[in-house]
């Protein structure tokens, strides 16, 4: 089932105090960049974002998933949760590298 598009933009609104976020679907489901890094994989109108050696400690109860099949583990983020949205997603900007440019 593919995410819902009130979903995602849900999702970006509680996300838009930490910087310039915008989404973009591939395949049925989206992905959602913050400040031009790629931090959200939405799908099933679940958000999953990479599982890090530093978001082992903030994400510890957190249920963990498949966003699509082929795709690595990674933590299912509680989006219900804005506390933790506001811990999470600094820590995981931090650790995630800036997109290659494309030729």
């Amino acid at each position: 089932m593919a995410c819902n598009i009130d979903y995602i933009e849900c999702l970006c609104g509680l996300l838009s105090s930490l910087g310039d976020v915008r989404y973009r679907k591939m395949m049925g489901d989206y992905v959602i960049y913050l400040n031009e890094k790629c931090i959200i994989t939405a799908c099933d109108n679940m958000a999953f974002i990479k599982k890090l050696p530093c978001l082992e400690e903030l994400m510890q109860d957190a249920e963990t998933g498949h966003p699509y099949e082929g795709a690595k583990e990674a933590y299912i983020l509680d989006t219900s949760n804005p506390s933790l949205l506001r811990k999470v997603i600094p820590v995981l900007w931090d650790n995630l590298p800036l997109p290659k440019k494309r030729k």
